[in-house]
């Protein structure tokens, strides 16, 4: 995965995406293998790596009769290297950042889900980060707060910091991820550029013509499969050999008249359900 890259990590709520986060991360051992955190074995190089990474996973945990800003700052002070002059600055700058400025003096009790979403992830944001893991961050957050999130994760991109972002919510990968994988019951079932995720699936053409059977026919003649015609319109499987635009050349070319066509590609969701099945939850 390239820096500043932004990738999604899918999987039905119960798939291990979680799981998986608490071990890359060394806060369970796993029963099995290895694995590596920025180019280094963990968790043996835990000391030296994780002060690099940034995490927000499932629901914070702060102090409930400290304010936002006071827990920030005990949460600082447990660093591995103090930085106490800039802290006040930090922690001006990481809640500004995720929009809790106004409600920075409030007692943590006093937050709702979504505020405490927000304090999770500025306190992963004190310190710069070369890797930020974010596990559901949007959870309890309104369709604003969505955004603002959706936003700040592309802006820590543009920046040069790699995000790794767990989440259900396909919409929300789509928009703002670059690569993705696609876990079920603990098995990683397919990994990529969301460009190589959607291509892998299957496409289809959709045309509108005055003759379809002369259009089905020659459709099947440039070795299209699957052709199938619907009233005035001719459908027909995509394998990647023949391109939509020479199938309407061709079309033109034997006196087709061509109203309309489309090259339907799968969407993340269509490739989602496709792997995992249509039912979202899954036993645990």
């Amino acid at each position: 995965m390239p820096r500043g890259a932004v990738f999604g990590f899918l999987g039905p709520n119960g798939s291990g995406k979680t799981t998986t986060i608490r071990m890359l991360l060394g806060l369970i051992a796993p029963s099995d293998g290895s694995w590596q955190l920025l180019g280094s074995d963990m968790p043996g190089s835990a000391m030296r790596t994780l002060p690099r990474v940034g995490a927000l996973i499932e629901g914070p945990a702060f102090y409930p009769w400290l304010s936002g800003r006071d827990n920030l700052a005990r949460l600082d002070a447990a660093g591995p290297d103090g930085q106490r002059s800039t802290r006040a600055a930090r922690i001006a700058a990481a809640l500004q950042r995720v929009g809790l400025e106004a409600a920075a003096g409030r007692k943590y009790r006093a937050y709702s889900l979504g505020m405490r979403q927000r304090l999770g992830l500025a306190a992963a944001l004190l310190r710069r980060r070369e890797l930020l893991v974010l596990d559901e961050p949007t959870n309890g957050m309104d369709p604003q707060g969505t955004r603002e999130i959706r936003n700040l994760v592309r802006e820590l991109a543009s920046d040069g910091t790699t995000v790794f972002l767990s989440s259900h919510l396909l919409s929300e990968v789509e928009q703002v991820c670059t690569h993705a994988a696609v876990m079920a019951l603990g098995r990683l079932l397919a990994q990529g550029t969301l460009a190589e995720l959607r291509a892998a699936g299957e496409a289809r053409l959709h045309v509108g013509v005055d003759d379809p059977v002369r259009a089905a026919e020659i459709l099947a003649g440039l070795g299209l499969a699957d052709v199938v015609v619907r009233g005035g319109e001719v459908t027909a499987r995509l394998d990647g050999t023949v391109g939509p635009e020479r199938c309407n050349r061709e079309l033109v070319l034997a006196g087709v008249g061509v109203a309309s066509l489309v090259a339907e590609r799968p969407s993340l969701e269509d490739l989602f359900v496709a792997l995992t099945g249509e039912g979202f939850d899954v036993a645990r």
